[in-house]
């Protein structure tokens, strides 16, 4: 006879996992474990969540290769539990491993969803300001720990505006080595100033040392970054407020 305590997060973990999936564009794989039992239901507690993903797409064009998830203990609404949703009463923290391919991160970055998030952003170079409006951008992992950045921007420099074609290889920041911009070159637009190229290089340092992003109303920190021919590691850790649910799933 299964063990009656196993009955109550077979149920949440199905549950769960079905509400995820309906607003998913495609999902090869989603497991939800609920670690829990009907008394700490009832108590309103839950010894962690654990998610796994493979192939999961969201906005037509944004597929995450693989995600592992893992949470500590958390504090859930009892009466919204026994109905199959899990609803926290307090953030909880997360640590996930996710994979994203480089076919899969260019058919990201084409997209209108990403573009319409990518920013300009000016450059102050001996006091004048230098501004770049994306156009484009590819990326390569070719391995080695490197990533190859292939873009086209905008350049605005001295009230005229041309384009301007680059490639650069980089090698992002993990628990054991600083960001390093290894090259930076001009393939298009006649080229730039020194100037111009360590200010640039400046920029990139900056942004490939920050240590988290947001998203909505979560902050994700990155632990390492782990760079494997035509795939990205990252190993993150964040804070979550809420189980995604069907709205938020829909709202992205």
């Amino acid at each position: 006879m299964p063990d009656e305590h196993r009955l109550e997060e077979q149920f949440l973990s199905q549950e769960a996992e079905r509400r995820i999936s309906e607003k998913l564009d495609e999902a090869e794989k989603i497991e939800i474990d609920v670690q829990t039992d009907l008394l700490k239901i009832v108590q309103g507690q839950a010894d962690g969540v654990s998610v796994a993903g493979k192939g999961l797409v969201i906005q037509e064009d944004i597929r995450i290769q693989e995600i592992k998830l893992q949470t500590d203990s958390i504090a859930i609404n009892p009466l919204s539990a026994i109905f199959g949703q899990i609803e926290l009463n307090d953030p909880v923290n997360a640590i996930a491993r996710i994979v994203l391919t480089e076919v899969d991160m260019n058919r990201a970055l084409a997209s209108d969803f990403v573009s319409s998030q990518m920013q300009d952003f000016d450059l102050d170079v001996d006091g004048k300001i230098v501004s770049f409006e994306a156009q484009k951008i590819e990326v390569f992992l070719p391995g080695d720990g490197k990533i190859e950045c292939r873009g086209r921007v905008f350049l605005k420099e001295m009230g005229n505006t041309r384009p301007l074609a680059y490639t650069a290889i980089a090698r992002p920041r993990t628990h054991s080595q600083p960001a390093m911009l290894e090259s930076f070159n001009c393939t298009e637009g006649g080229g730039i100033s020194i100037e111009v190229v360590t200010a640039i290089m400046q920029k990139a340092k900056e942004l490939m040392n920050i240590p988290y992003f947001k998203w909505e109303d979560m902050v994700f920190h990155i632990k390492d970054i782990k760079v494997e021919t035509g795939s990205l590691i990252l190993m993150i850790e964040t804070q979550v407020k809420q189980i995604p649910s069907s709205s938020n799933l829909a709202s992205l």
